[in-house]
């Protein structure tokens, strides 16, 4: 039997629909004129997202770095939030590519608020680098899933342009807080300069992101994402499964944070287990692991053993994300598989060779 795949929403694969559409995809080289399925992608999600242009892209990282770069130049610094994806799992590209520094600051479960920022801009002078940008995500990862409240995202956005600063969004789950929240991702977007969004998570598509705004950041992008080697021939192959995903996948989101909840119930009901934050938003479960059952990473493999694909994200914290590829009946399956993995390990039962920590 198949494993319950809980590990990211990235695991999903294409539907039959979706490989009937990618296998009839009308293609043509998108470097040296246009790709007509690429094309549509892009046009749907700048008018989703309210912004004059996209541009499609390999991957979220890929984006955000092009976005960062628009922005910045070497010797300039962004602010963004201490646990966002931008600063810890792009291996520092900002620095690497951009010459660009960063300044952190630590919110609550990810989220920031306007009056942590507001001392943050850098004196005028040659011995400081320039603040020039304010980054947010949302969703947040690292944060559970957590939706950026609303008011805090237009209030630092608000902020950030009357200084002089320009503002992105990692809006890789940004499909998400629009199904929580029922707020259009127009309305969300149009706080930000650009916009990254991602098609392979909770869309479902097998790759691909967006970088959207302004028409002329956006043919901007165009030369950073042809730097960076991202620039592609018969695209439209990949565009295709990414448009899909973008008009028939949004609206079956709020399933996969129906199972998220499934998933919470049952951890909140098992002893030495706890929800880190205990709210969840969106199709994100982040749980800690008491100690006397042992290590997050000594969890995931006693899952594992029974059929459960989890992810350690720290020697504590156990994450599991709902998707499309898992079902309602899976999820309350999972959710009996965790506690009573729990109780095994409240008894001293171990079955598994502690894994390798991925974090």
């Amino acid at each position: 039997m198949a494993p319950i795949d809980l590990r990211s929403d990235t695991v999903t694969k294409p539907t039959a629909a979706m490989r009937a559409f990618i296998a009839n995809c009308e293609v043509g080289d998108d470097v040296i004129d246009v790709d007509p399925t690429c094309n549509k992608l892009e046009r749907l999600t700048a008018e989703l997202l309210g912004k004059e242009a996209a541009i499609f892209m390999p991957s979220g990282t890929m984006t955000n770095q092009v976005g960062v770069r628009i922005h910045c130049k070497a010797g300039d610094e962004f602010i963004c939030e201490v646990g966002c994806h931008i600063y810890n799992y792009e291996q520092a590209a900002f620095a690497q590519l951009g010459g660009v520094a960063t300044r952190t600051v630590e919110g609550l479960g990810g989220v920031l608020h306007v009056d942590q920022l507001r001392d943050l801009i850098r004196p005028g002078n040659d011995h400081m680098v320039r603040t020039r940008l304010v980054c947010l995500e949302n969703t947040h990862n690292r944060g559970a899933g957590k939706v950026q409240p609303y008011d805090h995202v237009e209030d630092i956005c608000t902020w950030a342009h009357e200084n002089g600063l320009r503002t992105h969004l990692d809006g890789a789950r940004l499909f998400n807080a629009v199904a929580a929240t029922g707020i259009p991702a127009e309305q969300w977007s149009k706080h930000f300069d650009t916009v990254s969004v991602c098609f392979s998570k909770g869309l479902g598509a097998p790759v691909g992101s967006a970088l959207a705004g302004p028409k002329e950041m956006i043919a901007e992008a165009r030369r950073h994402r042809k730097l960076f080697g991202g620039a592609m021939r018969q695209c439209g192959i990949i565009a295709a499964g990414a448009l899909y995903g973008l008009e028939h996948h949004r609206g079956r989101l709020v399933q996969d944070h129906a199972n998220a909840q499934i998933l919470a119930a049952a951890i909140r009901q098992t002893e030495g287990l706890a929800l880190s934050p205990e709210d969840v938003d969106t199709n994100i479960v982040i749980f800690k692991v008491d100690p006397k059952l042992g290590s997050a990473a000594q969890f995931q493999a006693e899952l594992k053993l029974q059929n459960v694909l989890a992810l350690a994200i720290s020697k504590t914290q156990v994450r599991l994300v709902t998707h499309l590829d898992v079902t309602e009946a899976q999820c309350r399956e999972a959710g009996k598989i965790i506690e009573r993995v729990a109780g095994e390990l409240a008894k001293g039962n171990t079955a598994a060779k502690e894994l390798e920590p991925a974090y």
